[in-house]
């Protein structure tokens, strides 16, 4: 029996599984350490059952298409309204030595993915989805892609799986980043840096930085006392401001529905929601550096947060776990090696270009975090390794920075590549 259910019983069913999955994160201690999002708990929960009922009773379930292609695009135009080119400026050198070290990356992984899976006999794009599809892009990134490999490449079970790796991803950057950084640590005698008394400009920004407001006075700039200490200086989400961010918002994915139907069937076609991106990205830099616009990010991103966790809720309880089964053992095959290359790759390739010190060591915890599940996996390693020595101002500058959008507008570029080589 098939049941297809529309986008208002959809968003009910969204929202009962991330209330799950806050109730499993909240009371099983192994979700929370790894930093599993709830959306993904409860929504494999669902999955499973829903499997259940397939297996036993025959039902099938058809959700909404629109609800969940519209959270998507809203997450990724988030993306791109996050991402603030004049940071790269003050993040200097470092920060774009980390992006470019972390792009070569994402290029080794995808070719490790892609030749691992045609020499185990799969489809050359599923080695993207065991790639950076769901490893460096995680569960967003991963449900994107999959619908678009199997509507466009008619790539059976892409978004399954692809939610399936990104969860392993989550567990596998959480395990390895903190003992790759302490290995570091130890084996090579670093100290953990002390305390500059004439910080660099990445360290005083890294100290200054605000999620409240883009737009601050002299004065604020130069005295964390002012910025952290004075409750009355938060600006507050309020119907007024989620208006203007909706706004925000709506320009980017008319931006995306424009340019997908202009791009379609000429050589720079690219799929809805890396256009809602791109769209976000252009409308963010021409407000904040042509009209001096006051960005507001924080409301930004509880917006882009909650699309991404209806998004992910609504993807999972689509899921077809029986598509899986044949795939298991090549692709747990695939995953491993994916997780040496990253572990080897922030030993010798990361920490050394970065610099060879403690900073350096912190930045590979981090690199581990994002390279293979999260940018919140990313922190709670670097968390890990600061809590035991000292803090790293320049690694929580950078990491977030490159984790929360620079290595997705990379990733979006690089999957673009390799969608069209003739494999």
């Amino acid at each position: 029996m098939e049941i297809t259910l529309n986008g208002y019983y959809t968003l009910i069913l969204a929202t009962l599984v991330l209330l799950l999955g806050r109730f499993l994160v909240k009371r099983i201690k192994f979700l929370e350490d790894f930093n599993i999002p709830e959306p993904v708990a409860g929504g494999l929960v669902a999955a499973i059952a829903v499997y259940m009922l397939n297996i036993v009773w025959g039902y099938s379930f058809n959700f909404h298409q629109g609800l969940q292609t519209a959270t998507m695009l809203m997450f990724f135009a988030s993306i791109g309204l996050s991402a603030d080119f004049g940071r790269l400026k003050a993040g200097g050198s470092p920060l774009l030595i980390f992006t470019i070290i972390v792009s070569v990356f994402i290029i080794l992984q995808d070719i490790l993915g892609v030749a691992m899976a045609s020499a185990l006999g799969l489809d050359p794009l599923l080695g993207l989805v065991t790639g950076s599809i769901a490893l460096t892009g995680g569960h967003g990134t991963a449900g994107a892609w999959g619908i678009t490999l199997e509507e466009q490449y008619g790539v059976v079970g892409a978004t399954t799986l692809g939610i399936a790796v990104a969860t392993y991803g989550l567990v596998a950057g959480g395990v390895i980043g903190g003992p790759v950084a302490r290995r570091l640590i130890k084996k090579l005698g670093l100290k953990p840096t002390a305390v500059n008394s004439n910080p660099s400009d990445v360290e005083k920004l890294a100290s200054e930085q605000s999620l409240y407001s883009t737009k601050h006075s002299e004065e604020e700039v130069h005295s964390n006392k002012e910025m952290f200490e004075k409750p009355d200086n938060i600006r507050l989400i309020t119907a007024s401001s989620t208006i203007e961010s909706l706004a925000l918002f709506a320009a980017a994915l008319a931006f995306a529905d424009l340019m997908t139907l202009v791009a379609q069937d000429t050589w720079f076609e690219l799929p809805t929601f890396v256009w809602a991106l791109a769209g976000g990205v252009i409308l963010r830099n021409t407000l904040t550096m042509v009209f001096n616009f006051d960005m507001f990010d924080r409301a930004i991103d509880v917006i882009g947060n909650a699309s991404l966790s209806l998004f992910l809720a609504m993807a999972l309880l689509s899921l077809k776990l029986w598509q899986l089964t044949d795939l298991a053992g090549p692709v747990l095959i695939i995953l491993l090696a994916q997780t040496v290359l990253m572990i080897g790759y922030a030993y010798f390739v990361t920490f050394k270009l970065m610099g060879k010190d403690y900073d350096a060591a912190v930045l590979s915890a981090g690199h581990c975090g994002f390279g293979m599940g999260a940018t919140p996996t990313a922190i709670a390693n670097m968390q890990a390794v600061t809590d035991r020595y000292l803090p790293s101002h320049k690694a929580f500058l950078i990491v977030p920075m490159v984790g929360a959008f620079f290595v997705d507008i990379v990733n979006a570029t690089v999957l673009q590549i390799f969608t069209k080589l003739p494999f």
